[in-house]
């Protein structure tokens, strides 16, 4: 069952120079999510991929098109979507405990607190975070446990949306594999739709049922991905491919991108 859609979204912003000029950031992009899949965005930076994050999470407002959440699927919980950063600091305060950033997401969910301290255990255990690390504020975590306790939080209000932006970037291999795990985790055992944005093609190919592949604000190919990788229909799709593995001479990519 889809439990998003969304129709013909555009988004663009007045370029601040002399020409005062529109610059298209979104064109007309459409897609359906469904319920409980992981659903992989992908292409280069500056193509549109964390401003579709924003406009889908209700950030910022489109110029035209619609978001349509199936209410069917979100009326148990008053934040049905949630979106997870790059940055950490977007949601968690450096200088608050994480028991308290997670108990106040859990009185927003409208858990009665008499269950609060047994949930946010519960919430902390699910995505690896140390409990005895839990009277600890934002900047007394390392870089990992801040991400692990930012996600908690995000996960006490119940969303039935998830969206990943980046959130494998400037991590060791190591750290990618264990996100990787924890987020399929989060989908399998307590079924979390999620929209993953990576520039990681061979991250997206462990984690995605499906992805889209995004160019300068519009859907370049979109299926299911493993279908995608090994048999990509579209020139920018078999260059990142080819990029990824670096078998592309520097001239090569130049060709490819412009096509």
């Amino acid at each position: 069952m889809s439990l998003l859609k969304v129709e013909n979204i555009s988004y663009s912003v007045i370029l601040k120079d002399k020409t005062d000029k529109q610059f298209n950031i979104l064109k007309n992009v459409s897609f359906e999510v469904e319920s409980c899949e992981v659903l992989g965005i992908c292409g280069e930076s500056g193509g549109g991929k964390s401003t579709l994050a924003k406009v889908i999470a209700g950030l910022i407002k489109p110029d035209n098109g619609k978001i349509i959440l199936n209410s069917k699927l979100h009326n148990r919980t008053s934040s049905p979507i949630q979106i997870l950063f790059q940055n950490h600091g977007e949601v968690l305060n450096p200088l608050r405990k994480v028991s308290s950033l997670i108990d106040e997401a859990l009185i927003i969910n409208r858990i009665h607190k008499s269950y609060i301290q047994v949930e946010r255990e519960k919430i902390l255990s699910s995505v690896g975070f140390p409990i005895e690390l839990c009277d600890r504020r934002g900047y007394e975590l390392s870089g990992g446990e801040q991400q692990r306790a930012a996600l908690a939080r995000l996960l006490a209000v119940n969303p039935v949306l998830l969206i990943l932006d980046e959130p494998f970037s400037a991590q060791d291999v190591e750290s990618q594999l264990n996100l990787v795990k924890l987020f399929k985790k989060l989908n399998n055992e307590f079924k979390i739709t999620m929209i993953c944005i990576s520039h990681d093609l061979k991250i997206l190919n462990a984690i995605a049922h499906r992805i889209i592949i995004l160019r300068n604000g519009e859907i370049v190919e979109t299926g299911i991905t493993k279908e995608v990788f090994n048999k990509p229909q579209k020139d920018y799709t078999k260059f990142l491919l080819s990029a990824e593995s670096l078998n592309l001479t520097y001239d090569e990519i130049q060709t490819q991108s412009k096509k």
